[in-house]
């Protein structure tokens, strides 16, 4: 069922206008994953960092994972796409494309601790913070 937002004075709104312009994309259509960015959450627990990067229908062996002076970096390369004679694309309304997503690490991620996991279609990478070593309280006496 489609609402149709009608203005008293005959004129539509430019939300409306703006609204009608986006109905046409596919659903689950966003900005990030417009200009080849998959959306990303990241949570932060006492212990740890939790990132997890939106990436459906790709394989774990496709994703690149590296770490460079503090810099994490998420990519994925297409592979080029086998056409075959025996039957062709109707309608294409979606296609994997190649990314790279970098984040700035903070310096209590124990990089030697990252773990990575891709499950359902998100890559899930855990960030151990390194422990905190908890100065004590020393007396300092006055002599």
């Amino acid at each position: 069922m489609t609402l149709v937002k009608v203005n008293n004075n005959g004129h539509k709104s430019l939300s409306s206008f703006v609204d009608e312009f986006f109905q046409g994309f596919p659903a689950g259509y966003n900005r990030e994953e417009g200009l080849g960015f998959p959306p990303v959450n990241i949570h932060e627990t006492a212990d740890a960092y939790h990132l997890e990067l939106s990436a459906p229908g790709r394989n774990k062996e496709d994703f690149k994972l590296s770490l460079d002076n503090g810099q994490l970096t998420v990519s994925f390369e297409k592979k080029e796409e086998k056409t075959t004679e025996e039957y062709k694309t109707v309608r294409k309304e979606f296609s994997f494309k190649s990314f790279k997503r970098s984040f700035n690490l903070d310096d209590r991620v124990n990089a030697d601790g990252i773990q990575a996991k891709y499950e359902n279609g998100v890559l899930k990478l855990l960030l151990p913070k390194k422990e905190q070593v908890k100065e004590t309280v020393k007396q300092i006496s006055i002599q």
